[in-house]
């Protein structure tokens, strides 16, 4: 009998380890149809959410790519600079992610931009092989730059082949008549499809990342993705005036570096509006390749033995609080989708509403996967989410820049500045974010510093 199981699980890899696609979308805000946003267009990311868990209270924990995938890939809080992962590769003490599915049995494998450098490398222009971002991490770390000659260009690329040498001389937005590959997420986005289908082969379980640029500045996109947007209406813009008082607001610096025909979307709400509609038309854009990507996991057959998480790497205002960017410590530079799908998620297709982080995902993962946690780690495991939406109503998030550190509950946001100075924000009010009520109710503020310490 025994012998027969044997030969049962080695025929038909009964009991193997689930493989793991992470998806990870560039700037994506929580405003998809699936949280709430009706006028967006994004089938397939929605069609996740059917599938899985929702948390449509996610947070990370810094509003600036490095630091943030810096957590997620360490499952630790961390330094608050997009060089942090560098940083850690000259002195690493724990393994990453990656790196620990790596030393339990896994094929690793990121393509697109996963860590802070599209295809993890140092350098020029991102493509120094002596130069690691993640050392030990990946099998391969990958990063087809297409026309756009470089993972540095890549980055800041427009329609076929056109990289960033001076921001003011590249528009802050583009919708060129052409097909998916005329971006830069297009051969990635291939590049993609060829490590599923060698994976596919492979009688290893497999961690594959892939990371997808747009919505990242400059915001251009295929113009049927447009197409949608350009007579939609779009909801009001919540609370745009800048905030009075001492808070992390920030100039817009990025955004404010590209062309802009000399308008500032601030001063001008029809501008303001052709930003948002191009803003949308690249989350439609990323949409489509997340479906590219499950297409292929599904004619592949490995869709019922593969969890799947997408992720958003931080947010990105859209003139709340008169800021177009990310970096500040508001709601809206550090609130991103959050999607789980796994066998474990019972009804699927029901969101929740728990304050989670994202250094959670590290833990999570191993939980998924049954390998034993790390001790290092400072994330919980959703589990109890995915089995019980309603789980752990009293869950905090805490965020951090280079100048203050942020705690989030399930009512309240409290920041509080290097120089001791505190912000409070309740979240049960309209006002939200725009009324500072530290001085009003000072016990409870003290009380959410205290646990930033």
């Amino acid at each position: 009998m025994r012998l027969l199981l044997t030969l049962f699980v080695l025929t038909t890899g009964a009991f193997a380890k689930p493989n793991i696609l992470f998806i990870c979308v560039d700037d994506l805000r929580p405003e998809l149809k699936c949280f709430g946003a009706d006028y967006i267009h994004s089938p397939n990311i929605d069609a996740l959410a059917a599938r899985g868990r929702a948390f449509t209270r996610h947070y990370v924990q810094a509003p600036t790519c490095g630091a943030s995938r810096y957590a997620l890939l360490t499952g630790t809080y961390g330094p608050a600079g997009n060089g942090a992962l560098f940083a850690r590769s000259k002195n690493i003490k724990h393994p990453s992610l990656p790196a620990y599915f790596r030393e339990n049995g896994y094929t690793t494998v990121s393509v697109g931009k996963v860590s802070h450098h599209p295809g993890g490398r140092g350098g020029k222009d991102w493509n120094d092989n002596s130069q690691p971002e993640m050392p030990n991490s990946w099998d391969r770390h990958l990063l087809p730059a297409g026309k756009w000659q470089h993972p540095r260009g890549w980055m800041h690329g427009l329609a076929n082949g056109e990289i960033r040498k001076n921001a003011k001389d590249m528009d802050i937005f583009q919708a060129f008549d052409g097909d998916d590959n005329s971006y830069p997420d297009g051969p990635a986005i291939e590049e993609t499809l060829k490590q599923l289908d060698e994976l596919a082969v492979d009688k290893k379980p497999f961690f594959l990342a892939t990371g997808i640029l747009r919505p990242h500045l400059p915001f251009g996109a295929p113009a049927k993705y447009l197409a949608p947007y350009k007579n939609a209406k779009l909801p009001p813009v919540p609370h745009p005036e800048k905030p009075k008082g001492k808070t992390t607001w920030h100039g817009s610096g990025e955004f404010m570096k590209y062309n802009r025909w000399g308008r500032n979307p601030n001063t001008d709400p029809a501008f303001a509006l052709e930003v948002r509609r191009h803003y949308a038309a690249c989350v439609t854009y990323a949409d489509a390749q997340v479906g590219r990507i499950i297409a292929r996991l599904n004619k592949l057959g490995l869709a019922e033995n593969t969890l799947i998480v997408l992720w958003g790497d931080h947010g990105w205002h859209l003139g709340e609080h008169a800021i177009w960017g990310k970096h500040a410590l508001f709601e809206e530079s550090l609130r991103s989708p959050l999607i789980v799908v796994a066998p474990q998620v019972k009804q699927p297709g029901t969101s929740t509403k728990s304050v989670v982080e994202s250094i959670d995902l590290f833990p999570t993962l191993c939980d998924l996967t049954d390998l034993k946690k790390p001790d290092f780690l400072n994330g919980s495991s959703l589990l109890p989410l995915l089995k019980d939406a309603k789980a752990n109503p009293n869950g905090k998030a805490i965020s951090y820049s280079g100048r203050a550190r942020t705690i989030r509950t399930a009512t309240h946001r409290l920041i509080k500045h290097s120089n001791g100075h505190l912000e409070l924000y309740d979240h049960t009010t309209p006002a939200g974010e725009t009324k500072n009520l530290a001085k009003e109710n000072p016990a409870l503020a003290k009380e959410l510093a205290h646990k930033l310490q």
